[in-house]
């Protein structure tokens, strides 16, 4: 078989996509500008050609810019000839403006910008590490013995404190918390486009200097250089609950505003679709919690793009994450902070708050426990070798962000600067990872299903809301691949041109070769690929801004191994809505080779 993606899905995409559907729910222009222009129709390929690359055109080129704010592996991978991405700068602190609860929804009723800096950006200098005697070492929080708990508490009482006393000091802990509002709901801007580090490679390196400053904040607060921030072990059952620390009514440690779902040590659900009780034995959710991790620690994330996120484009509002940032950090946030669903027994009066909703998840402590462990996950997998890897691109390693210190001095750092976290003076406390051993292990298809009974791909998409079990067939670009063939490019299952309504939260979950007896409540089973979800943003009465796009890629290269599926030119590939499929809509779906 030739190794050459063959052009197997090209899209009439209309502005609305809301043609030859009674659902309204995209009935807004969709948001993609090309060229400075918003785009009204246009034919899109999940391939582009050397046809393509020498014929520039008008709609060629436009084509060329939609693919690449898809921000995908595709982008990545095959267009990186005419790729115009470049690092990306720090905020421009006098661009900080008013955030907004929700992409271009209510604004937030206070100011989440830094406080002001007696000094142009120009001469903010950038950070060096200063010298440490020994590392801090971060542990388990459920773990934490009484001694750590006082000293810990302590920390953010004063930290809280300073709010009161000085409400423009940056070490304040609401003024921590508004680094994450400003930086990841549209206060910051640069070249008059707004800043966002989710959803993109910019994901980890963010999330790795934010807490590194805010750790350090705490231990100042304390005199205690040793201070480390314990970490949220969600990937180990025995921290598969809120750490007990943060569950002390009275304390600096407890959130009024989470979701009463966390109390009394109840299991979490890294697969959480927000539902407000899990209708299932804890023994199967901890099972399905750790299949979840091994799919997205080893199967779904052997590249180093499908792991850290799709290249950030400044301006872009596609949606490409990694696959931890996916699963399990969206899931603990939706899981912890205040669902809005109908089954939440207040009924529907929240944005999410504290850690369902970005501009407030700072507001919860436990955030930065949920980070250390995100944090981690960075270090388990790369200790997994073979491609895992970090980045080299020079746009990911000069992009760059600003803080302050625990001095309250202003700084600029760079990604490629915190690669190395004992250059950065601290470790994480060594804990087991069991799902390194939770490979799923079972069949529940007999044999290889037979493709022609189902329709090709090309017959179903688009499809403007996935309300149904949706099964079709796929061409593979290549099949009987060797093992040096594999090694050298990984198989990729591409959704492009996702757009869903983002006031509610949603997941479909993705099996190879199911039939009809794929339980749906286990994933301990072989046919089972991997799941997209989405962090909802809810809205206020009268507020129809409420359209995101996205791009969600898995890797299928193992899965084809596990179900036998080597050999076969094409492949049945089953989708099955989970919660909120009647408000998403699907382009096109493809199978890539692709360079990791």
């Amino acid at each position: 078989m030739a190794s050459s993606i063959l052009p197997l899905c090209t899209t009439n995409i209309p502005s609305s996509f809301s043609n030859n559907t009674n659902s309204s729910f995209l009935s807004k222009p969709s948001q993609l500008f090309l060229h400075g222009r918003r785009s009204q129709s246009f034919k899109v390929s999940c391939n582009y050609s050397e046809h393509d690359k020498n014929n520039l055109h008008d709609d060629a080129v436009d084509r060329r810019n939609v693919l690449l704010g898809l921000g995908g592996l595709y982008g990545a991978a095959n267009l990186a000839p005419l790729a115009t991405a470049a690092p990306s700068p720090p905020p421009d602190l006098k661009t900080c403006s008013t955030a907004t609860v929700t992409p271009g929804g209510p604004a937030v009723d206070y100011s989440c910008c830094p406080p002001p800096i007696p000094t142009d950006m120009s001469t903010i200098p950038y950070y060096k590490f200063p010298p440490m005697n020994k590392p801090r070492i971060r542990s388990p929080a459920h773990l934490a013995d009484e001694e750590y708990i006082a000293k810990y508490n302590l920390a953010i009482t004063r930290m809280k404190n300073l709010d009161k006393t000085e409400p423009l000091n940056p070490l304040g802990f609401k003024q921590q918390a508004n680094i994450h509002c400003a930086y990841c709901n549209s206060a910051y801007r640069i070249g008059g486009k707004e800043l966002q580090v989710h959803n993109s490679w910019l994901f980890f390196p963010f999330h790795r200097w934010y807490i590194y400053f805010y750790e350090r904040i705490l231990g100042s607060l304390i005199d205690d250089p040793t201070f480390a921030l314990p970490y949220w072990n969600w990937d180990n059952p025995k921290g598969m609950r809120l750490p007990p620390m943060f569950d002390r009514e009275g304390t600096s440690l407890y959130d009024e505003r989470r979701n009463p779902q966390v109390r009394n040590r109840t299991v979490m659900d890294l697969g959480t679709f927000g539902k407000y009780k899990v209708d299932t034995t804890e023994l199967l959710l901890i099972n399905n919690n750790l299949i979840l991790m091994y799919r997205q620690m080893v199967t779904n994330a052997p590249c180093p793009l499908l792991f850290f996120g799709a290249p950030y484009v400044l301006g872009t509002n596609i949606e490409a994450p990694g696959t931890i940032e996916n699963i399990p950090h969206i899931t603990v946030h939706i899981w912890t902070g205040t669902v809005r669903d109908s089954t939440f027994p207040n009924g529907d009066t929240s944005y999410g708050e504290d850690m369902g909703n970005f501009y407030s998840a700072g507001l919860d402590p436990v955030f930065y426990c949920h980070h250390g462990n995100v944090d981690r996950m960075w270090n388990e997998w790369k200790a997994l070798g073979g491609r895992r890897t970090d980045l080299t691109q020079p746009d990911w390693l000069n992009s760059e962000f600003f803080f302050y210190d625990e001095n309250k001095n202003p700084y600029l750092v760079k990604v490629q600067d915190c690669l190395d976290m004992k250059k950065m003076g601290y470790d994480y406390a060594p804990s087991p990872t069991p799902w390194l051993n939770f490979k799923p292990n079972k069949k529940y298809s007999t044999g290889i299903l037979d493709t022609s009974l189902v329709p090709p791909a090309r017959k179903i998409f688009p499809i403007f809301k996935l309300d149904v079990n949706t099964s079709f067939s796929l061409d593979r670009p290549a099949s009987s691949r060797t093992q040096v063939e594999k090694d050298n490019k990984e198989e990729i299952l591409t959704f492009s041109f996702i757009k869903y309504d983002n006031r509610e939260y949603r997941r479909f979950d993705v099996y190879l070769n199911a039939d009809k007896n794929v339980n749906i409540e286990d994933l301990n089973q072989k046919e089972y690929a991997g799941s997209y979800t989405s962090l909802p943003h809810t809205h206020k009465p009268g507020d129809d801004d409420h359209v995101s796009s996205a791009t969600f890629q898995l890797a299928i290269t193992e899965v084809l191994e596990e179900n036998g599926l080597e050999n076969e030119e094409k492949i049945m590939v089953t989708l099955v809505p989970r919660k909120g499929g009647e408000g998403l809509a699907i382009g096109c779906v493809e199978i890539m080779l692709v360079d990791c």
